[in-house]
């Protein structure tokens, strides 16, 4: 009983964390309607920052300062397919590679930071809970409460002007230029908020894993896009925060199935397999299920 508590508390601090990019692709990928490709190097850019940051004796000072790495990241790939006439795809991905030698240049050309001694936000926050019986728990806590603030942020944000203009840039650009909003600035608006997420998932997760690896954010692109369909599949209509809720519920979901494949030893090397076979049921189920009756009839009629 005690492992199986331990297997969901763990999916669950690791589903949160990496709920922030997915709810990044939210806001790029369904109301922006940009496909950032940029994510994997983004997410390690957010999680180098935070390290090197905390490693230097800030550890509160190195959330904004992965956040601020994170809209950076986002600024240049909006500028390169908006000013540029760079397609978003190829942009993404050319910011992407250009990332992976900017993190080897902050982490000293290493491939690995240590945090062993640094103090984290973490570590804060399990002195501030020592004494109490939620001691055990502060990394969900820690990892909750920016989940909270970031859903209320978009739920709210989403909701005043520029937030419509965003909104509206993704259903029909060709409609935003006719009502005077430039779409260039909202896709650049939209693209720094989601980015500044996504590093901040990198960040928490550097964080509470006490270590860097040059890697940490492969395929985290994948992971968002599975959870985001999966969470889409739960909850794809409603209010914003309740969509929101949606999505962080279908991130909880994927590491579930993710830390499940762990728990029955399945080798390293498989993993992104899981991965890619989540994302084509995800893709595909809501196709296969529309599907379904148009093949009895067929079947019905051959019969």
């Amino acid at each position: 009983m005690s492992n199986l508590l331990g297997l969901l508390q763990t999916a669950l601090e690791l589903g949160l964390i990496s709920s922030l990019t997915v709810l990044a692709l939210f806001l790029s990928y369904t109301m922006l309607n940009v496909c950032d490709l940029s994510t994997d190097g983004c997410f390690t850019l957010g999680a180098v920052v935070g390290a090197v940051v905390a490693i230097s004796g800030h550890p509160f000072l190195s959330i904004p300062a992965a956040m601020a790495a994170g809209v950076i990241s986002g600024f240049i790939v909006a500028i390169l397919q908006t000013k540029m006439g760079i397609n978003s795809l190829l942009a993404g991905i050319i910011v992407n590679t250009g990332l992976y030698s900017i993190n080897m240049a902050l982490m000293g050309n290493s491939s690995q930071l240590a945090m062993n001694k640094t103090e984290t936000v973490f570590s804060k926050m399990k002195v501030l809970l020592e004494s109490s019986f939620l001691g055990k728990q502060y990394k969900l806590i820690v990892a909750l409460l920016a989940v909270i603030l970031v859903i209320i942020f978009l739920s709210l944000f989403l909701r005043t002007k520029l937030g419509l203009a965003i909104r509206a840039t993704g259903d029909n650009p060709d409609m935003v230029k006719s009502s005077s909003i430039n779409p260039v600035f909202t896709t650049i608006v939209g693209l720094c908020v989601a980015n500044a997420f996504t590093a901040l998932s990198g960040c928490l997760l550097a964080q509470s894993q006490k270590s860097v690896n040059i890697d940490i954010g492969t395929a985290m692109v994948t992971v968002a896009l599975a959870s985001l369909l999966i969470g889409n599949a739960f909850v794809s209509r409603g209010s914003i925060w309740l969509r929101a809720v949606g999505v962080v519920f279908g991130s909880f979901i994927f590491r579930m199935v993710y830390t499940i494949a762990l728990r029955f030893n399945m080798p390293a090397s498989m993993l992104k397999l899981v991965s890619s076979v989540i994302v084509i049921v995800a893709i595909s189920g809501p196709y296969i299920k529309e599907q379904i009756p148009m093949i009895k009839r067929k079947l019905g009629r051959r019969g």
